[in-house]
């Protein structure tokens, strides 16, 4: 039995143009970064939010190498390692190791398989893993006292991308996007790429998902190769035609919202519609990359079969911070070399290095560096001992959440330099030890954003992105 009470066409107009009014008002301010909910299942009161300090930066990229590489074989060269090949660890620093699962204490030494060179005006120390981004190194601000005690692939993801291992908490991408908005009008403002996806450990969904902030936040999943799934206008539709169906949907779905009270699944759902139908006209012709000049293509190593997945995901990166995309997260997995390390880390940083050289070469050209965050890095590095009892070529290492190396760039960082410091054989920090909470702050201190007025409240409480504590590593900054 309809028990709704009757509405005439006229009333039904006069009260969905005002919805659509105010859905356009509050598009447009959250588009321009002016507005955000500020309690949990009450979206009528919204508040002002934006850049709390001037910001260095108006995107970030992470390029999550997933896995962990080994900092001794890429950006952390310990000559002791090598001229200790094959014998325990010494005593004087295994007592400072933590005692945690896999820290590959107990096991032998091993030493790199890769030799190291000095580059650029700074003469940084790079592997010969990485012979394109080594000649950039002068805008790279290597960290190697990274540190936390998540033994494992899932758990540590989580921790790199949220903050916390459960990965119960919001990612950073979806803090960033809760507290800048988006430039962009047609695309998301965070988006999410994978290669390598079946090889190493599973992507970790709260990785790119909102926690408890609203839905509307969380990444999207995008394919380089195929770009946005399902964005093809319908066939029998040109955009009037679909504006109209999607305003009825609108209507309906805001009449069903109201009766229904705040839900934040449900007004993601909703936003989901109109972002959808603005994809439909700008998000093709940003994936598709045949109209890209060939030297482009070159720099990126899109011509070449093992550069070309990851290639692909930096070159559409570039152009979605050309068309105001506040997050890109890419993902490259496979760099879990529990055996035969030298052939792993070779295929993988031949398949990563030469797109990380362009991306950062192209951006640099169009003067889109001084704006962009770069961060590369994994949930962890590998330890300088063998794992297990393999010997020659089969040798791996294991996990080491102890002690680890990453690099940032471009967004205000000042390159050609070297924080923190590892022991002798790259155990653990003795030198500016930083913890994945330290390198959020960072990021979002990069981007305007204080970590501690940066809030949302959850179940009554005032939640911050840094819980756990993380001060912003200054000296990073120019």
């Amino acid at each position: 039995m309809n028990t709704l009470p009757p509405i005439s066409r006229r009333a039904m107009l006069e009260r969905g143009t005002l919805g659509f009014g105010s859905i356009a008002l509050t598009s447009l301010l959250t588009q321009n970064g002016l507005l955000a909910a500020n309690r949990e299942g009450d979206h009528t009161r919204p508040h002002l939010v934006g850049p709390h300090l001037p910001p260095r930066a108006k995107s970030v990229i992470f390029l999550f190498m997933s896995g962990g590489p080994g900092q001794t074989d890429t950006l952390d060269p310990k000559p002791l390692l090598q001229k200790l090949e094959g014998q325990p660890v010494p005593e004087s620093i295994a007592v400072n190791v933590p005692k945690i699962p896999r820290s590959g204490v107990d096991s032998l030494l091993m030493a790199s398989p890769f030799s190291f060179k000095q580059y650029g005006q700074s003469g940084i120390p790079v592997s010969t893993l990485f012979p394109e981004t080594a000649r950039l190194v002068d805008a790279l601000c290597t960290i190697r006292s990274r540190h936390h005690r998540i033994p494992g692939h899932g758990p540590g993801e989580c921790g790199a991308l949220t903050g916390t291992a459960l990965g119960d908490r919001p990612s950073m991408g979806a803090w960033i996007t809760y507290g800048l908005g988006s430039e962009s009008g047609n695309l998301p403002g965070f988006v999410v790429m994978h290669t390598n996806s079946t090889s190493g450990p599973t992507p970790q969904r709260p990785g790119w998902g909102p926690g408890f902030l609203p839905s509307r936040f969380q990444g999207t999943i995008v394919d380089a190769k195929a770009g946005v799934p399902f964005t093809q206008m319908p066939a029998a539709y040109d955009d009037q035609s679909r504006r109209k169906q999607l305003e009825f949907i609108e209507w309906m779905n805001q009449t069903h919202l109201t009766r229904q009270g705040a839900d934040s699944e449900l007004e993601a759902r909703i936003a989901s519609y109109e972002l959808g139908f603005r994809m439909q006209t700008s998000a093709p012709e940003t994936f598709e990359l045949g109209s890209e000049p060939e030297h482009l293509r070159r720099l990126y190593g899109i011509d070449d079969p093992a550069t070309a997945g990851f290639g692909a995901q930096c070159l559409i990166a570039r152009r979605l911070v050309e068309k105001g995309v506040r997050c890109i997260q890419l993902r490259h997995g496979g760099w879990d070399a529990h055996g035969s390390l030298e052939s792993n880390h070779r295929k993988q940083a031949k398949e990563v290095d030469r797109p990380i050289a362009g991306l950062l070469t192209d951006l640099k050209q169009r003067g889109l560096l001084e704006d962009t965050l770069i961060v590369w890095g994994g949930e962890f590095g590998r330890t300088p001992t063998t794992e297990g009892s393999a010997t020659g070529e089969k040798r791996g290492r294991d996990h080491s959440p102890a002690g680890y190396t990453m690099w940032m760039a471009g967004g205000g960082v000042k390159g050609g330099q070297i924080i923190g410091a590892t022991d002798e054989l790259g155990f653990v920090p003795v030198e500016r030890p930083l913890s994945p909470a330290d390198l959020h702050a960072t990021i979002l201190h990069a981007l305007g954003l204080d970590q501690h007025r940066l809030i949302y409240s959850h179940n009554s409480r005032d939640e911050i992105p840094t819980v756990f504590g993380g001060e912003v590593i200054r000296e990073v900054f120019a």
